[in-house]
């Protein structure tokens, strides 16, 4: 081992000339770290690891072995460009987890927010949005374009659609096959993927207190159990003052903007 800023760097490591490690970087047997890569201060990479550029890798992260990060979009149209993956800090990226880097069609970047934790062998596709505190577990499948926002919860084996979004707080059963946008705190399973109920466990998880809860309950009761269309569930959201709030302004920012529908 050699050591570079007080990070540790294996002989059988190969580092192109262009890439940039930050301080107390550390990288395992065999782990390939190709140009426009830079890796911010105390990154773990783990042996056998392959990242390639254009990669923006924030400090604090561990990679695990054989995971590979910022390779080109899988897209018939993509021919090369300079697109970019960006991920944050603090994030735990499993054994064999790929991530890659956008297409055209998009913002041009792939992004992952901090605090994530991608179990082995999940896969975030080309031009996805991931915000901050999310798990992935083992071998779910995100195709391109995909968006999830903070805290949701994707179970193991899940397969999502491209262009759809998760919702803060969400959570996708073992299994599920999610074809439409999940909204916020909402949890859905099965092969299409359907409504179960409300995420209530991650709800007490993130610290939202009794009242908090009911709020939410209430709102789910009027977008989804009174059988009204989803504009009108909409509209009287939107003019009843017993739902303003964040979590209110949350689900109908959501519903909103929805383009595939919303599992009902």
């Amino acid at each position: 081992m050699r050591s570079m800023d007080s990070g540790c760097i294996h002989p059988t490591a190969l580092i192109d000339s262009r890439a940039r490690l930050g301080e107390r970087v550390s990288v395992g047997p065999y782990a390939v770290i190709e140009a426009a890569v830079n890796v911010g201060d105390d990154c773990d990479i783990g042996a056998h690891a392959l990242l390639s550029g254009p990669l923006t890798l924030g400090p604090r992260n561990r990679v695990g072995a054989h995971a590979v990060l910022g390779q080109p979009p899988q897209d018939h149209g993509y021919q090369g460009e300079p697109t970019e993956l960006i991920i944050g800090s603090d994030n735990d990226l499993r054994e064999f987890v790929t991530i890659h880097r956008a297409s055209t069609k998009d913002q041009g970047i792939t992004r992952v927010g901090n605090h994530n934790l991608l179990m082995a062998y999940s896969h975030v596709g080309h031009d996805g949005q991931l915000g901050n505190d999310i798990t992935i577990a083992n071998g779910a499948q995100l195709a391109g374009h995909v968006e999830v926002a903070d805290r949701a919860y994707i179970s193991a084996l899940c397969g999502v659609h491209q262009f759809v979004r998760i919702g803060t707080l969400a959570l996708l059963g073992g299994g599920a096959v999610v074809t439409q946008d999940v909204a916020p705190f909402c949890m859905v399973t099965g092969n299409r993927a359907r409504l179960r109920g409300l995420n209530t466990t991650g709800l007490r998880r993130a610290g939202y207190d009794r009242a908090a809860r009911q709020q939410i309950r209430a709102l789910y009761d009027v977008l989804f159990r009174a059988g009204q269309p989803l504009a009108n569930a909409l509209e009287q959201l939107q003019q009843d003052p017993q739902f303003d709030g964040p979590a209110g302004d949350v689900m109908c920012a959501f519903c909103q903007s929805s383009q595939r529908g919303i599992i009902r």
